[in-house]
C-alpha cells in the first residue's frame, strides 16, 4: 500500500491508504470482511456528498482486495433526503446486509432506517425497504448475532414539538429480532440519556459468564466514553456509566481481538479528548445546514436553566488505540495512530476547513491484522493495517512510558 494524502501525523511505521473519494465529502465509515464465498476481501461503507444533511448525501461502498480498493459503488440515491451512518452486516445464511439512515435536512428526528441484501458478496443488491417503522431512529454500530438473537443497536433522535434536534434529549436501544430480521422487538436502554452509538461486544470467552454483553457509548455531553452491561444475552441493560477514557460527542468502536498477541483484550479506536479540552462550542451538528421539508420551521431553543445539553464542537483528534485486558473498566495501553488539531467547527469539506480525524471503524481478519478506517479532513476515508508486530511493538512501548 502506498501513502496518499496528508501522512504527516501517522504513527511510525504506519502507512495510509485512502479510499478513493467520489464526493467532495466522505464521512462514517464502516469496515466488514466480506462472506468468504468473495474471497475474504474487505468491505468498507461510507456517506459522501456535498455535506452532511445536504439531499445528495448518498451511501458508498468499496472493497480491498490484493490490488487495492475498488472504484466506489454509490448503493443509496434518494433525491429528498440525506442518506447517512451505513453498516455492512454478515447474515449467518451467507448474504450480505446493508443498513443506514435517511433523513430530511439536519433534523435526524425524521430518519428512517432502510435496508439492502446482496447475495453475491455486493455486487448486487436487492431493492431498498425500511427496516423499523418508526422516525428518529438512528443507527452506527455492527451488528450482533447470538444462538437465538439478533441486534441492532439504535439510538433515538428525540427533539420537542416546535424546536430543532439538537441531540439534547437522545438516548439508546436494542431491536432484538428472533426471526433472522423479519420482525423487532425495541428493548431499552435505561438512564441511557445522551449515550449514543452503543456499540456491543460479546462478554470475554474465558472469564465472562454466559449470555454476558457489555456495550459502549459515545457521550451527548462529551465527557467520557460510558459502559454498561447485559447478563442475559443483549435483552436488558445495566445503565450506562462513565469510565477513564474521554470523550468528544464523537463515535467510537471496539471489538474483541481473537488472535495475536493481545487476544481476549478489547481494542478502541476513539478520539482521546473531551469537552475539558474545548475551547470553542457550534450550536448545533448542522447549524450550517437550511432547513427544508419536515420540522423546517423549527427553531434551536434555548434550553431550560439547568438542563444538561449536547456539546459539539470539541476537536476530533488524535484518532487512539486502547485496549483493556478487563472488559473496559481500565485501558492501560495506548497509541495515537494519527494526531492532529481535529479542528469541527464547520463541516464545509467545500472550503477545506474541516480537519477533523473521526468516526472510526475497527475490525480484525482472519490474518490477524487489525484495520482501522476513519474519516479524514472529511475529505476521505483513511485506512491502516496494523499487524501483530506493530501493536506488540507500540503498545507495550505505551504501558513502559
Amino acid at each position: 500500500m502506498s501513502a496518499t494524502g496528508d501522512t504527516a501525523g501517522l504513527a511510525p511505521g504506519l502507512v495510509a491508504d485512502d479510499l478513493p473519494a467520489p464526493t467532495i465529502q466522505c464521512h462514517a465509515a464502516n469496515l466488514m470482511p466480506l462472506p468468504d464465498d468473495d474471497g475474504g476481501s474487505l468491505g468498507c461503507v461510507w456517506f459522501g456528498g456535498t455535506q452532511e444533511g445536504v439531499a445528495d448525501i448518498s451511501i458508498w461502498f468499496s472493497r480491498l482486495t490484493a490490488d487495492g480498493w475498488s472504484a466506489p459503488a454509490r448503493l443509496s440515491d434518494d433525491a429528498e433526503r440525506s442518506e447517512q451512518n451505513p453498516i455492512l452486516f454478515n447474515a449467518p445464511d451467507g448474504s450480505l446486509w446493508l443498513l443506514h439512515t435517511a433523513q430530511r435536512s439536519g433534523h435526524q428526528d425524521t430518519a428512517l432506517v432502510r435496508w439492502r441484501r446482496s447475495t453475491d458478496g455486493g455486487a448486487t443488491w436487492s431493492e431498498p425497504a425500511q427496516l423499523f417503522p418508526d422516525a428518529g431512529i438512528f443507527v452506527r454500530q455492527p451488528v450482533v448475532v447470538t444462538p437465538t438473537h439478533w441486534l441492532v443497536p439504535i439510538f433515538h433522535c428525540r427533539s420537542t414539538p416546535g424546536v430543532r434536534w439538537s441531540g439534547d434529549h437522545d438516548d439508546s436501544a436494542v431491536m432484538v429480532s428472533t426471526d433472522q430480521g423479519r420482525s423487532w422487538s425495541e428493548h431499552a436502554v435505561p438512564r441511557s440519556l445522551g449515550c449514543v452509538h452503543m456499540n456491543i461486544v460479546a462478554g470475554h470467552p474465558t472469564k465472562g459468564q454466559p449470555g454476558e454483553f457489555l456495550a459502549f457509548y459515545r457521550s451527548r455531553w462529551a465527557d467520557h466514553v460510558y459502559r454498561s452491561v447485559s447478563t442475559d444475552g443483549g435483552l436488558s441493560w445495566s445503565a450506562p456509566q462513565p469510565t477513564e477514557l474521554p470523550n468528544n460527542n464523537s463515535s467510537i468502536q471496539v471489538v474483541r481481538l481473537a488472535q495475536g498477541p493481545f487476544a481476549g483484550q478489547l481494542a478502541m479506536v476513539f478520539n482521546a479528548v473531551s469537552a475539558a479540552q474545548a475551547t470553542e462550542r457550534r450550536v448545533s451538528l448542522y447549524d450550517e445546514i437550511e432547513g427544508e421539508g419536515e420540522g423546517a420551521d423549527a427553531a434551536y431553543a434555548a434550553p431550560p436553566v439547568g438542563a444538561r445539553t449536547a456539546f459539539w464542537g470539541t476537536p476530533r483528534a488524535p484518532m487512539t488505540l486502547a485496549l483493556s485486558a478487563d472488559d473496559g473498566l481500565t485501558w492501560p495501553l495506548r497509541v495515537d495512530l494519527e494526531v492532529g488539531d481535529g479542528y469541527c467547527m464547520t463541516n464545509n469539506s467545500a472550503e477545506q476547513r474541516n480537519r477533523e480525524l473521526s468516526y472510526p471503524s475497527l475490525v480484525q481478519t482472519a490474518d490477524g491484522m487489525l484495520h482501522v478506517a476513519y474519516t479524514h479532513h472529511r475529505q476521505r476515508i483513511r485506512h491502516l493495517a496494523l499487524s501483530p508486530e506493530w501493536l506488540n511493538q507500540h503498545l507495550l512501548r505505551s504501558a513502559a512510558s
